[in-house]
């Protein structure tokens, strides 16, 4: 009786990713169709067939690998009769996915697998292997948790300490080429990011912002990374989006990134290759200083202040926002006041008025130009009474020293506290007299740091009038206000209207 030999024409499975940690050299495509060839050409009845290789994705799921999906879409023509892989984990190391794939779809389809490592062949499995196999797929699920935990913290203590984590940096950056988690100024960009801090500074919308740079043909921050042959690819639009936008330039204000802060950690995905969802700010990583900035914080403390009022801009051509748009409300029903136009002359009125008319609220209307040397004229007042902040910038001074003297006691009080546990241990000191020591100078401690956090709050909130001080120390006389000026100095004003006249309250961040 004649009996032929079946030969099993074998697909080979190679798969890596991050997931297999310091073990990445052993586990390295190379090593593992190294060990599959060395195994095959030991086994005459094994042909080595088509590769199918998973370079960089994770074993935690099966769904998003392209190659191994392949290699299901073939199995299902009939391609092959084998499958072998240098282990298990390399499979999967999700143990259901693993034991569907084991003991349901191969079994459906006649194909016999073979993890070299796991020293497993399904065409010889045991009623031993039925045990083993589910805890071996068990454990690898584990070992992936467990090495992703790792990984996650070395990230996260990268970050805490300034370095660069990204794929890719923000427009105006370029990683060090000699160390990638070190950041560098990109001087072409560099010169669009300050010029849109410039423009929006001057009272330029962000759509107006977009539409001058896209009017001088500059590449948008995506487009100009693929320029420079960065494989970018911003998720959160669409592919063929190669211009400025509103969001853009929005996106751009409001990177702290420019002041030369690391800010890391801004979103998580919970599942392996999910959709990332964006963190709270209060759990971003923000490290100051780690690079050079592109943007002066005097600059950027005034475009913060800009973009925290609410302006309510008309569609003009230019979108320019008005002088005091986002500064000026209805003193009646609150609501901010719309900026009109005509025959050139701008103009507020009550944002109710102008939306529901007179069913709501009266009209408010202030001329811009009437409004503007109102302005002027009691900032001027404030100017003239620079003297008395001066005196104030004084006060600080003398609190500094005060500070000072805190803390000389305070390092006193920590070396007799350390004196007397000594004395005490040595002996020297009852515990009586210890504790009382010890009770005494903890309350005179807590006492002085009650002080200095009192002072510390003083010369904050000092410390907040200083750019105001700064900017106004500039002049003898203030003759044309911009949104520069008004960002710095301005709090708010509050147009009111009676029956014979209009009421203005303007309110400054600080008064002299």
């Amino acid at each position: 009786m004649n009996m032929t030999k079946t030969n099993y024409i074998a697909a080979v499975y190679l798969r890596l990713s991050n997931d297999d940690g310091t073990e990445a050299e052993s586990n390295s495509i190379k090593s593992q169709r190294d060990i599959i060839h060395n195994y095959i050409s030991q086994h005459e009845d094994l042909v080595y067939g088509e590769e199918y290789i998973d370079d960089g994705f994770s074993g935690v799921t099966i769904e998003h690998r392209p190659e191994l999906k392949r290699l299901l879409a073939d199995m299902k023509r009939g391609k092959f009769s084998a499958v072998i892989c240098k282990d298990m984990s390399r499979l999967s190391r999700n143990y259901l996915d693993a034991g569907n794939l084991l003991e349901n779809v191969f079994q459906e389809y006649g194909i016999r697998f073979i993890a070299i490592g796991d020293n497993y062949d399904s065409l010889y499995v045991t009623s031993a292997d039925d045990l083993i196999v589910p805890m071996r797929s068990l454990f690898n699920a584990q070992y992936s948790k467990d090495i992703s935990r790792k990984v996650k913290a070395s990230f996260t203590a990268m970050q805490k300490k300034g370095d660069f984590t990204g794929a890719f940096c923000s427009y105006g950056y370029i990683k060090d080429a000699r160390d990638k988690h070190k950041l560098l100024v990109d001087s072409e960009a560099a010169t669009v990011v300050r010029r849109v801090f410039e423009l929006y500074n001057s009272g330029q919308g962000k759509i107006s912002i977009a539409s001058i740079l896209n009017n001088e043909g500059i590449p948008c921050p995506s487009e100009y990374k693929k320029l420079k042959g960065l494989n970018y690819r911003n998720a959160k639009r669409l592919n063929y989006t190669s211009y400025w936008t509103y969001s853009t330039v929005n996106a751009i204000l409001n990177n702290e990134m420019y002041i030369g802060n690391m800010v890391l950690n801004k979103s998580e995905r919970k599942k392996v290759r999910g959709r990332a969802t964006k963190l709270p700010k209060d759990k971003w990583i923000v490290v100051k200083g780690t690079h050079e900035p592109i943007i002066d914080e005097a600059t950027w403390n005034i475009t913060q202040e800009l973009l925290k009022k609410r302006t309510r801009q008309m569609k003009f051509s230019n979108d320019n926002a008005g002088l005091f748009s986002g500064f000026i409300k209805c003193g009646d029903c609150k609501r901010a006041m719309a900026k009109i136009s005509n025959r050139g002359e701008i103009s507020y009125v009550c944002g109710s008025y102008k939306r529901y008319s007179t069913k709501i609220c009266s009209r408010h209307g202030i001329k811009e130009a009437l409004l503007e040397k109102l302005v002027l004229d009691k900032l001027n007042e404030q100017i003239a009474k620079m003297d008395k902040i001066v005196v104030k910038e004084k006060s600080i001074r003398s609190t500094n020293v005060d500070l000072q003297g805190y803390q000389i006691r305070l390092d006193k009080l920590y070396f007799l506290k350390k004196s007397i546990y000594e004395d005490y241990k040595a002996g020297d000191l009852s515990k009586e007299d210890y504790l009382a020591y010890k009770s005494d100078y903890e309350r005179e401690e807590s006492m002085i740091k009650s002080q200095m956090n009192a002072l510390n709050q003083s010369i904050s909130e000092a410390g907040e009038k200083n750019e105001w001080i700064e900017h106004l120390k500039q002049f003898k006389e203030i003759k044309k206000l911009d949104r520069v000026t008004l960002a710095c100095i301005l709090d708010s004003i509050e147009v009111y209207e009676k029956p014979d006249k209009l009421s203005i309250d303007i309110r400054f961040k600080y008064s002299a």
